[in-house]
């Protein structure tokens, strides 16, 4: 026996047809928010570890330290150049720099016995450019150039 009144036996597909798109967009923004969260914290601790790797050894292993940390990322290669500028062919650009003054900027924290040590500043920036992922407007534009710099205090 069946208890369908007339008229209504189409009504869960027509509202699955008229959901589906919204859940598979809300489902790809998670995905693509997902990815910009974890590329921004591989940038963060990539461009601590050129700063770490500046002050214990030198400019030379800091691409080394940056790539170590960004090599689960889907654009980056071993045998990529790390200086130069951002683009599809290059999307890492790492740079370490010694700040004039040895002052960091957050020189606030210390206290007057750190202080009266002599020490200087390194200062890492690390640039990525994510891949190209599906846009969202007015959110996330589908391409991101994320860049993220880290300082680190050298005691002489």
């Amino acid at each position: 026996m069946r208890n369908v009144r007339r008229g209504q036996s189409g009504q869960a597909a027509v509202e699955v047809a008229l959901m589906a798109p919204w859940v598979f967009f809300l489902f790809i923004g998670i995905f693509d928010l997902g990815f910009y969260c974890y590329s921004a914290v591989c940038s963060q601790n990539a461009a601590r570890a050129v700063a770490i790797a500046y002050a214990s050894g030198g400019a030379s292993s800091s691409c080394g330290a940056a790539l170590g940390e960004l090599n689960m990322l889907p654009n980056i290669t071993l045998s990529l150049p790390c200086t130069g500028s951002i683009s599809s062919a290059n999307p890492l650009v790492v740079s370490a720099t010694e700040l004039n003054g040895g002052v960091c900027p957050d020189h606030t924290l210390l206290s007057s016995a750190e202080l009266a040590v002599p020490f200087w500043c390194v200062e890492s920036a690390v640039t990525y450019q994510t891949v190209q992922l599906l846009p969202i407007p007015g959110f996330l534009t589908g391409q991101m150039t994320l860049t993220r710099t880290a300082w680190m205090r050298l005691i002489q």
